[in-house]
């Protein structure tokens, strides 16, 4: 739905809603209007509604709080052909996020307080999601240069970030490091060696040797982490690692949790289903940083949600210009999309591991929210109305000319999904209308 509707009422009627105390999903309505939750009720008969009343059937729909996604590449400015602003936050929506993280690789680099204001100003203009972006850690992501962190907190940024890029100096590092914590800043930082593994293709492996690619071994990332958890360690700084990808990695941050360490970590939604197996005959639409890893390191990723040393899970949508993936591998561009993809592959992840579907939702919306200390979004009286009403039984297959984004680079073309948003409502305004 391209043009949402204003409506001073909306009843979502029949839907299944969570019970904490009865531990399931139970059928209710739910009344929204002046943008809040005002009635939830069992009464399968729907009140009286005006003619400006919008009324959803949500019969065997789960009825949830919308999803927060901590890792969205917007592609703008700078890189409109691969992703308009306006293009991935429908496809956002669309797949029941109301909140989503940006970081701050855009171009211009988001390291002036401008650059991050109206970034955030023409987010608000589109009424579609909520756009928290992270500033720059060092001036134009080069790593040489501290940014001015104080303004770009107060223009907007709730983190900062050196997205994919590494640095190289750890005085630079130490120096940030620092400065966040005299300020209680949080850092977002992706453990990767600045050398080993900087040509890499794949995860090293038989697979990659089979292939005749460049590989980027796991202490690429453990080499990594180990440093920044000590400077962590060393300025009692708020570390988050992004995209954490194998067995090693979750150990260090298992034990280093238990020291009571100021760190959290997530994992890329794909990491938990794809490994260095899948890239096949060449597939780029497998080629990622990290790269995929082996089956133990997924497992490992899987064990590590569930004991929480891994704190929630994000897309990592990256939109890529088709042009870029039909490359040769080791020419092809990194990244796949994932925003509407990240709820279906969470209910499959869910069920193959035998995981309680509620638990798993909080994967991506309670648990992302309180690591951004923002408001955490709930399904009750009272509440603004920041919801996601999804068919979790519907089957549909992803094809290019169906997804949103502007990128088509997903490892899932041609796949069946199960788990489909048919509405999403973002602070009481209906946002996406499945048609």
């Amino acid at each position: 739905m391209d043009k949402e509707e204003e409506f001073k009422t909306m009843e979502i009627l029949n839907g299944l809603v969570y019970c904490n105390t009865a531990k399931k999903y139970i059928p209710k309505n739910i009344t929204i209007s002046s943008g809040k939750i005002q009635r939830i009720d069992v009464n399968t008969k729907s009140g009286s509604a005006s003619s400006s009343s919008l009324k959803i059937n949500a019969k065997n729909c789960i009825v949830t709080s919308s999803f927060t996604d901590c890792a969205v590449r917007i592609k703008e400015p700078g890189s409109e052909y691969k992703g308009t602003m306006y293009s991935e936050l429908k496809s956002a929506v669309a797949g029941g996020i109301t909140r989503l993280v940006c970081p701050p690789d855009t171009d211009p680099v988001l390291d002036e307080p401008g650059l991050v204001r109206m970034l955030i100003n023409k987010s608000i203009e589109f009424e579609k999601a909520i756009v928290t972006p992270l500033g720059a850690l060092t001036q134009r992501l080069e790593g040489h240069d501290i940014t001015e962190m104080g303004e770009l907190f107060e223009a907007g940024c709730i983190g900062f970030s050196q997205a994919n890029q590494p640095i190289r100096d750890n005085q630079v590092l130490l120096n940030a490091f620092q400065y966040a914590s005299n300020f209680d800043f949080p850092i977002w930082v992706s453990p990767r060696d600045p050398w080993i593994g900087r040509d890499g293709d794949m995860h090293s492996g038989l697979t990659c040797t089979r292939l005749g690619l460049k590989g980027v071994p796991v202490c690429a990332e453990t080499l990594s982490l180990v440093t920044l958890l000590r400077i962590a360690e060393m300025t009692n700084a708020r570390l988050h690692l992004c995209r954490l990808s194998s067995l090693e990695s979750v150990d260090i941050v298992r034990e280093a949790k238990k020291q009571g360490l100021r760190i959290t970590a997530d994992v890329g939604i794909h990491y938990l289903h794809l490994t260095d197996l899948d890239v096949g005959a060449f597939n780029t639409n497998c080629k990622a940083i990290p790269p995929f890893r082996g089956q133990r390191d997924r497992d490992a990723l899987t064990e590590g949600l569930l004991d929480g040393t891994i704190d929630f899970i994000c897309s990592d949508h990256t939109p890529v210009d088709t042009e870029d993936k039909t490359l040769p591998f080791s020419e092809a561009s990194e990244g796949q999309i994932g925003t509407e993809l990240l709820l279906p592959l969470t209910l499959s992840w869910a069920k193959r591991n035998k995981i309680e579907m509620h638990e798993a939702l909080n994967l991506i919306s309670t648990k992302a929210a309180t690591i951004l200390n923002k408001e955490v979004f709930r399904v009750e009286e009272g509440a603004v109305a920041n919801v996601t009403v999804f068919g979790v039984n519907d089957s549909w297959t992803v094809e290019e000319q169906t997804l949103l984004s502007q990128g088509k680079n997903s490892p899932f073309l041609g796949y069946e999904m199960y788990g489909k948003v048919h509405a999403t409502i973002m602070n009481g305004r209906l946002v996406f209308l499945k048609n």
